[in-house]
């Protein structure tokens, strides 16, 4: 039951939102929805490994395991659902045609190790992907097997180091704006360089003169994000290049904001030198989670010789991979970053959105990304305080400063919105920005829906003014579960159900 709660019911349910335990707390010994018969008796190769006890999974029946699953489901916030103000970065449409085209057998059936000759239709796909991203950023090269964004950093770096270390190039250094993704300084440091931060100008962009003071000939890259993560395009970006290249540094992009661009800006021509992309931002997949996602990364000419096996190469015989340095043909790659080719799947999901889309389509869809962005600027900034002045990209960036004086932070605003059904938008990030608040309305947003959510913030920001801050404080207490004790969570988390004592003894 939740306490404190003059709407009390016997049981913890409040209508139509159940009350759910754990699955584990559900367990009935002996129960099952399915009987097996007992495995014939083998001589054990476990060499003493042997689980002597019960494996500990709960017993339920048929039914209780489809509620139980059923009712979690119905406690979860989705793209589905409603609006997602956190955007492509973590929430974006994935249309249904692309999960259907995923799901052909011949795509969904595919094994890695299979014959080259009996997967000539899946490496076409790749090849025709691979031709299009290339096409679409203006670059020459792409490899396909980096397995997210991160991953994709991790490429574009060791690629680049590849490349100085056959010129005997050994440099020391990378530069990343202090407004970087998290991963960009840590992507730096795994690949073996000093991170040095070059700070913002008071219009929330690279400070070029602070850039150009940092290059010298110790710097073997400097990692740009366009549009950069305070929702704004770098606009000195050829300037940055032509200073990287003197320099005879790289010129690293981190694409994660490339899906405010397609169709309008070519990376290639704005002098960068590789740049990850995340399919799941710009072409629709779904996000990740940790795997398996799909983050390719462009390469400019000056790379090309380096990129990481695999290729796919086609000629008179058609398709296949070049997984080796040997067949390489003059090239000189580092080696692999995945033991496969890359995410069938995903590649899958992608080519369909492209094709659906065709060229016209994606460049509605960055521009509308675009639009309903600056739609939450106009709308919003009447009693939101902006970060920077001036039109966003595809996601617009609020501080705290319309909150100053009320006792209600940016997280008591943020638990408030779920109240109102809304999850909440990205909160503290960037840290450039105090309090920051980052919302990312996608180009699927419809007016009604973004004029609800405007009208909901409009409302909490001055229910925030006038004073009501134990309302924020107590947020949120329409949800199963209410605040909970962020700072015991973090430094005392329970990771894991373990049974009571008690029970546990009595059940030996």
């Amino acid at each position: 039951m939740m306490e404190g709660d003059s709407t009390d019911t016997f049981t913890g349910n409040r209508g139509l939102r159940l009350e759910e335990p754990l699955i584990f707390e559900q367990d009935a010994p002996g129960r099952s929805g399915v009987d097996l018969p007992e495995p014939p008796p083998v001589q054990s190769r476990l060499g003493g490994l042997d689980r002597e006890g019960a494996i500990g999974l709960p017993g339920l029946s048929e039914p209780q395991v489809v509620r139980h699953y059923t009712r979690l489901s119905q406690k979860n916030y989705a793209i589905d659902a409603g609006f997602y103000p956190l955007g492509s970065c973590t929430m974006k449409h994935n249309p249904r045609l692309n999960e259907k085209m995923a799901r052909l057998p011949g795509f969904s059936d595919l094994h890695p190790l299979q014959p080259e000759a009996t997967v000539q239709g899946a490496l076409r796909l790749i090849d025709t992907l691979a031709h299009w991203i290339k096409t679409l950023t203006g670059m020459p090269a792409v490899a396909m097997s980096p397995a997210a964004g991160a991953h994709g950093e991790l490429c574009g770096l060791m690629t680049a180091r590849a490349a100085l270390e056959a010129r005997g190039d050994a440099r020391k250094r990378v530069l990343v704006p202090d407004s970087a993704h998290g991963t960009n300084p840590a992507t730096a440091a795994i690949c073996g360089y000093e991170v040095e931060a070059i700070p913002l100008t008071s219009r929330g962009r690279v400070d070029l003169s602070a850039l150009k003071a940092a290059l010298n000939d110790d710097v073997a890259a400097f990692m740009l994000t366009n549009p950069n993560t305070c929702g704004l395009f770098e606009d000195e970006i050829l300037e940055q290049a032509h200073a990287v290249h003197d320099a005879g540094g790289f010129f690293y992009c981190d694409g994660a904001n490339f899906n405010a661009i397609v169709g309008r800006v070519r990376p290639g021509d704005l002098g960068i030198d590789c740049m990850h992309l995340n399919l799941h931002k710009t072409f629709s997949t779904p996000h990740g989670g940790g795997g398996p996602g799909s983050g390719p990364v462009v390469l400019s000419e000056a790379l090309v010789d380096y990129a990481p096996l695999p290729w796919v190469v086609h000629g008179d015989e058609g398709f296949r991979l070049v997984e080796h340095e040997g067949d390489a043909a003059g090239a000189a790659p580092y080696g692999r970053m995945k033991a496969f080719h890359g995410q069938m799947g995903m590649f899958v999901r992608a080519l369909a959105y492209m094709m659906s889309h065709g060229s016209d389509g994606l460049r509605q869809a960055s521009s509308d990304a675009v639009l309903n962005a600056n739609y939450l600027l106009a709308s919003l900034s009447k009693e939101l305080s902006l970060a920077y002045d001036g039109p966003c990209m595809h996601e617009v960036l609020f501080d705290d400063g319309f909150l100053k004086g009320t006792d209600v932070t940016t997280l008591d605003f943020a638990k408030a919105m779920i109240d109102e059904g809304f999850h909440p938008m990205t909160m503290y990030f960037p840290l450039v920005v105090h309090g920051a608040l980052l919302m990312e309305p996608t180009e699927t947003e419809s007016r009604e829906s973004l004029d609800q959510f405007v009208e909901t913030i409009l409302h909490l920001a001055k229910r925030a003014r006038a004073g009501d801050a134990q309302a924020f404080h107590d947020a949120p207490v329409h949800t199963p579960r209410r605040r909970l004790d962020e700072t015991a969570a973090a430094r005392r988390p329970i990771l894991r159900w373990r049974p009571d004592p008690v029970q546990g003894e009595a059940a030996e």
